[in-house]
């Protein structure tokens, strides 16, 4: 199977772990587009460079995998789980991530640059691009549940 393409995004506050995170997806083989900030700007707002990664991933779910990365995480993944069809995992360690992509197959990982060390941010990484959807029937109905409540396709 082909790596996925990751697309990144992060605010002032993301700004030097977005950095470390893409030297070590550039290390493991991975295509990383890069959608800002591209320098340091200490009154930035996240929802620029957010909703951009959104769009792409929601353009190719199966293909594109998002990162975003603030301050507490919160305010990424709020924006990106109000992008239709878009689900997103505020993860703070790679065991959550792990569970996350188990259970409810996001598509986009939301790192909390204050909250986590940039060794846990690069096994979070890891975890959430390599862990496969369980498919578990439990998960796939309530997956459908979601989709239902959003009116998004039948396609996750």
């Amino acid at each position: 199977m082909n790596k996925p393409t990751i697309h990144i995004g992060a605010d002032h506050r993301g700004y030097c772990l977005k950095y470390d995170i893409k030297k070590y997806l550039y290390k493991k083989g991975y295509n990383v587009v890069d959608h800002g900030n591209h320098r340091y700007q200490a009154k930035d707002d996240f929802p620029d460079f957010g909703k951009k990664v959104c769009q792409e991933v929601a353009q190719n779910k199966k293909q594109n995998i998002g990162i975003l990365i603030c301050g507490s995480g919160v305010g990424m993944d709020i924006l990106a789980n109000k992008t239709k069809c878009i689900r997103a995992a505020l993860c703070w360690n790679h065991k959550v991530a792990a569970s996350a992509r188990n259970d409810d197959d996001p598509h986009v990982l939301i790192l909390p640059a204050d909250f986590i060390t940039k060794a846990e941010a690069k096994k979070t990484v890891g975890k959430f691009i390599k862990t496969p959807f369980s498919g578990k029937i439990r998960n796939k109905r309530r997956l459908k549940q979601i989709l239902f409540y959003e009116k998004c396709s039948k396609k996750s």
